[in-house]
């Protein structure tokens, strides 16, 4: 080599080493966004998550979403988020948004299938709810987030029947383009699963290779998705990104064959459906703190069932593939 070309190649040798024992470096693999978030003075995060409350099914909603915001005040996560099935927007509904909005800090919504039962539109859920939008994105203390909708209507006749659970073309490019703008590391919230194909996203593989492209273009930019919707608590990597399914605040749903009355007669009366599930006795939500190494610490509620387990009553578990549990599981996942 020549001597201009040795000096370049050490402090080359010599940036690299830096970076290496660098503890944020393990977290944020590339140069500018180590700079970014060392900038901000912050590079751990910590938020509240609760979600599947459906408030018009059980009879308890306000009292299970207090015990949550009551909690949050005392903790102060950066801030909250609801991943879905909340609540209908109509005004008999105004005292429970009076509880979220409670929260003394920022708060944010994802959008459930069951948000729009009884006819009510996408639209009508962000405003009710005073959200940002269907879907969109914000950084918190060196993180971005990004919230999808996925309850967009799958064109394709050969859809499967029942609930929208698609995310559209348009979606998709705004997807890629937010992607593409952001340096930080990211966390991705949708109602569905992606990594669930029992009633999960339908193109949710067409979803994980989206995240999987942008982490080529940019090492792990997408770190972890969460989701609701299933009512379950389990775990899953898949090419280097955490999924993890939140289990709901309130139950999970058995169905006809499974029928039992767990409270009194008259909550029956008023709330027929709930025959239908297998509730929680209390709430459940959890905490997620995600810190510089880019370990993530996962702090779960747990509780027990109301009435007869899945088990007692004999319900085939290989329906469900994952199992039917009245908790949220503590976890801590590597970088």
């Amino acid at each position: 080599m020549m001597k201009n070309e040795n000096r370049r190649y050490f402090l080359q040798k010599l940036a690299l080493g830096a970076l290496v024992v660098s503890p944020v470096q393990k977290l944020f693999a590339r140069t500018d966004r180590v700079q970014t978030v060392m900038k901000s003075g912050k590079v751990k995060i910590r938020f509240g998550v609760i979600t599947d409350l459906h408030h018009d099914l059980i009879y308890d909603g306000v009292d299970r979403l207090s015990a949550f915001i009551g909690e949050m005040n005392k903790e102060v996560p950066d801030f909250i988020i609801q991943m879905g099935d909340l609540c209908f927007p109509k005004k008999e509904n105004l005292p429970l948004m009076k509880v979220w909005e409670k929260f003394k800090g920022p708060s944010y919504h994802v959008i459930g299938n069951h948000d729009t039962d009884g006819g009510y539109t996408r639209d009508q859920v962000v405003e009710f709810w005073k959200a940002k939008a269907k879907y969109y994105s914000f950084d918190a203390n060196g993180f971005h987030f990004i919230v999808l909708d996925g309850n967009e209507h799958n064109p394709s006749p050969d859809r499967p029947a029942g609930y929208a659970r698609f995310i559209s073309r348009t979606q998709l490019d705004w997807l890629k383009k937010d992607l593409s703008e952001t340096v930080l590391p990211t966390i991705v919230f949708c109602h569905q699963g992606l990594d669930n194909d029992a009633g999960g996203l339908e193109n949710g593989t067409l979803m994980r290779y989206t995240l999987e492209q942008a982490n080529l273009k940019n090492k792990h930019k997408v770190i972890m998705v969460l989701s609701g919707h299933h009512h379950q608590d389990y775990y899953n990597q898949i090419n280097g990104i955490h999924y993890v399914q939140i289990n709901s605040a309130s139950y999970q749903w058995l169905g006809d064959k499974y029928k039992e009355i767990r409270y009194s007669e008259a909550i029956d009366k008023v709330k027929p459906m709930l025959k239908y599930t297998v509730p929680y006795k209390d709430p459940l939500w959890a905490m997620v703190e995600i810190d510089q190494e880019g370990n993530i610490y996962i702090k779960g509620k747990r509780s027990v069932f109301v009435g007869s387990s899945p088990e007692a009553l004999g319900v085939d578990l290989t329906d469900y593939i994952y199992p039917i549990v009245p908790f949220i599981s503590d976890r801590r996942i590597g970088s």
